[in-house]
């Protein structure tokens, strides 16, 4: 089903371009919050649950995480933990006792406060694919990545309503200094889109600097901005059990600002966590759970998200696999914890191919399905994702929208609702076994949504597909692709905001920026 929601401004899409008459339109489906229905898919009975969390407690009293944070090792050792150089063991009942102080969910609120997501429950927002350095289209091939080419995958993520946040830098622009290009990148997503941001936890100045571009965006005082999470960041463990200081930094910044923070271990098994997936998980809830317990500790009721990135490497070549059937489980069996633990679940819509071709979107489609059956929250990297996140590709965010299109229409109480009209037992005796439903009036009441209709799929036979020019998948979608970006309009904002918002880029730049070399 997908929640009740108040009749909206739509920004995007069909209907943020409505005031152009000229401008393309495509016939998508509207802003909404999916709200998965579906029983998850458990592969893990009680006991299998109970080992697992055993053996992550284990790993977290008996080995250990190691922190390299001065100030994340004082605090651990103030709350009674043991801290041996950078290594820091804790005992279970700590753990489970500050764990349990997190949220089972929360809301994020961007500029415009008809775009706000909620994280957790039964909802399941979609991310914009992140942080790939090279871009690829059907014109370029593969490139490292710009700044055009971050603010047109910033366009589609704008335009398409089944996107409900925008994450990271869709493609690193690399043409932009790394000193400053969190500050042209904050500049274009707050201003091309309206949509939650996210903030790299690289050092303090990244994120203090995106905290203060929200904050000027949303038209907020510093109170205003620290009352609610407006953005949030996530950062990943460095597998195996180590937390490394920028991303410790920048996530205790969020926790004590009042933004929200997810954890994501990226626990490869086979290379950077156990070959099986039962002790990569076990790894995984470990590394995940020792920060969430450090930010109850520091603000107890932060916002806190558990993610899952974990797959297998091809053993032939060590190269990261992704929509494997490992994947999946891997996926799923997180769940089951994150639900043990009350958690809201992040996980990902990956691929190891390195076009947008069959391989992608079977593999893709493993994983957004994993996504489903997990019980997942917050899906990142739901569009746009090509070989194992080192490209973002257009084409590929395209055809990844129709996917999620589908995943959301599936959720419709129309898809399987029963009542007597459903059952359609009168228009069955009306046709009985000689006719067609071609013409009843059941039919002819029902046709125009009784199906999901795609905005990129060609069902037409091979014949007429051929006549109309044999245009492959891969090839309508990048067409799509420079419509959208020939007639996209930016959602409005007010011409103040946007000249603080200027003058604050400005000045950080006169100021440096960032720094680059440590």
């Amino acid at each position: 089903m997908i929640e009740d929601q108040p009749r909206r401004r739509r920004h995007g899409g069909r209907s943020g371009n409505a005031r152009r008459s000229s401008s393309f339109q495509l016939d998508q489906m509207p802003w909404r919050i999916p709200v998965n229905t579906d029983r998850p898919t458990e592969p893990l009975d009680e006991e299998g649950v109970a080992r697992i969390h055993d053996a992550a407690m284990r790993i977290l009293e008996e080995i250990g995480v190691e922190f390299y944070h001065d100030e994340a090792l004082a605090l651990f050792k103030k709350a009674g933990c043991t801290v041996e150089g950078t290594n820091v063991r804790m005992g279970r009942d700590w753990v489970m006792e500050m764990v349990g102080k997190a949220p089972p969910s929360f809301t994020l609120t961007p500029r415009n406060p008809d775009r706000a997501v909620t994280i957790g429950g039964k909802h399941m927002v979609f991310v914009n694919v992140s942080s790939p350095p090279n871009y690829f289209d059907l014109e370029t091939g593969k490139t490292p990545g710009t700044r055009e080419q971050c603010a047109n995958l910033l366009k589609l993520t704008q335009y398409f309503n089944c996107i409900h946040i925008a994450g990271g830098y869709p493609v690193e622009p690399v043409d932009v200094h790394a000193s400053v290009r969190h500050l042209d990148v904050l500049f274009d997503k707050l201003t091309l889109t309206d949509k939650v941001c996210h903030a790299y936890s690289l050092g303090k100045e990244r994120v203090e600097d995106v905290f203060e571009m929200v904050r000027i965006a949303g038209g907020l005082s510093h109170e205003e901005f620290e009352a609610t999470p407006r953005m949030y960041t996530n950062i990943n463990s460095t597998s195996p059990l180590k937390h490394d200081t920028p991303m410790i930094d920048g996530y205790l910044r969020c926790v004590r600002r009042g933004q929200a923070a997810v954890v994501t271990p990226f626990t490869l098994a086979g290379a950077m966590a156990p070959v099986t997936m039962a002790g990569a998980v076990a790894q995984s809830i470990a590394e995940g759970l020792c920060i969430i317990a450090l930010a109850q500790y520091v603000r107890p009721g932060a916002p806190c998200g558990f993610g899952t990135f974990t797959s297998n490497v091809d053993m032939k070549s060590g190269a990261p696999a992704f929509g494997t059937p490992e994947y999946m489980r891997a996926t799923q069996m997180t769940g089951q914890l994150a639900r043990f633990y009350g958690l809201p679940l992040r996980s990902s819509g990956s691929c190891a191919a390195n076009v947008p071709d069959g391989q992608a979107m079977w593999e893709t489609s493993n994983s957004l399905w994993a996504a489903v059956q997990s019980g997942t929250n917050m899906v990142y990297h739901a569009a746009g994702w090509l070989e194992g996140g080192l490209i973002a590709s257009p084409e590929k965010f395209i055809m990844d929208c129709e996917v999620l299109q589908q995943i959301e229409r599936y959720f419709e109480p129309a898809t399987y609702a029963s009542t007597p009209e459903d059952l359609a037992v009168d228009a069955i005796r009306e046709v009985g076994p000689a006719g067609h439903f071609f013409g009843t009036r059941h039919t002819e009441e029902r046709y125009e949504k009784a199906f999901y209709q795609p905005f990129l799929s060609d069902w037409r036979n091979y014949e007429g597909w051929r006549l109309s020019g044999a245009v492959w998948t891969a090839e309508r979608a990048h067409k799509m692709f420079k419509d959208i970006i020939g007639s996209f309009q930016p959602p409005p904002m007010d011409p103040g905001i946007r000249e603080e918002l200027e003058a604050f880029v400005a000045r950080r730049k006169a100021e440096g920026g960032a720094p680059t070399d440590f």
